[in-house]
């Protein structure tokens, strides 16, 4: 089984889709979308490698509904994120995918099949930051869509969700950032705190 190249795993939060959810942040973007957030995901050579069991024996362990995968791009590690969703699901876990590449693409693409096949929700789309999205909930631009795979998060209905911001500080005093704000909404909770550097946002 290929080991997952990933920024970071958080368990537990509440920041990235409906429940409580792992978070995996995936480390490597081929499509770069212009003014993405996230730009450290851009290179693969960054992050570090896990074993897709270890990360949902964990999720299961912390109790969790599901898995939330984001990046950076889970479809530039199709095979390996299709792994960790496929032992997601068989350990009773929701998964929900969010890629800057479009379903219908993705749709014709031998190596995704598994991870497509083990998605419930799949957000598409690149991130425009020309369209910015003012209505829905955890994505950044008009252009991009919930496409319902299963019937698990049928109810989730982003035009009345809650975008919200979970931070964590540890006791060496770093900060674990989650969640969704726009650019604007980040430069202005920065500035309000005294940051000295950017907050991180998932990109597609």
């Amino acid at each position: 089984m290929a080991a997952l190249r990933v920024s970071r795993v958080l368990h537990a939060t509440t920041a990235e889709g409906p429940g409580l959810r792992t978070a995996v942040w995936f480390q490597g973007c081929s499509i770069r979308c212009k003014g993405c957030i996230n730009p450290h995901l851009f290179s693969e050579l960054g992050g570090l490698e896990l074993d897709p069991e270890t990360v949902v024996r964990e999720a299961v362990r912390q109790g969790v509904e599901g898995l939330t995968l984001l990046g950076g791009e889970p479809f530039d590690q199709a095979p390996a994120a299709g792994s960790l969703a496929r032992l997601a699901q068989q350990a009773g876990l929701g998964v929900i995918c969010f890629s800057g590449y479009l379903h219908e693409d993705l749709a014709g693409r031998p190596d995704a099949d598994e991870l497509l096949n083990c998605t419930d929700l799949l957000v598409d789309g690149p991130y425009r930051a020309d369209e910015a999205e003012a209505s829905r909930a955890l994505v950044g631009s008009t252009n991009q869509r919930f496409i319902h795979l299963t019937s698990r998060y049928a109810d989730f209905d982003p035009v009345h969700a809650a975008n919200r911001l979970e931070m964590r500080i540890a006791a060496d005093g770093s900060v674990e950032v989650a969640g969704f704000l726009q650019r604007d909404e980040l430069q202005d909770l920065s500035a309000r705190m005294g940051a000295t550097r950017a907050w991180r946002r998932r990109s597609g």
